[in-house]
């Protein structure tokens, strides 16, 4: 079974980030994380999420995890 007929994660760091007018060297610090890990989560191109790198995020971006992280089930296509 292919994994997107379950549906899929969608990120919202890079929203998130433009609302609060946050650069990701600025998160990269807040959270002390590198860019190049953060990048990946912006571009919302990781694989594999880690519970800690969204807890680090949640707090340096003083949000919820919800506003984080939406799921988006199958569409009616891949069903």
């Amino acid at each position: 079974m292919n994994d997107l007929e379950f549906g899929t994660i969608k990120l919202h760091l890079k929203e998130i980030m433009e609302e609060q007018q946050i650069s990701l060297s600025k998160l990269s610090y807040r959270a002390e994380m590198q860019r190049t890990q953060l990048k990946h989560y912006y571009d919302n191109t990781i694989q594999r999420l880690d519970i800690a790198v969204l807890s680090r995020l949640c707090y340096a971006l003083n949000c919820d995890l919800n506003d984080l992280l939406e799921y988006i089930p199958p569409s009616e296509k891949n069903q």
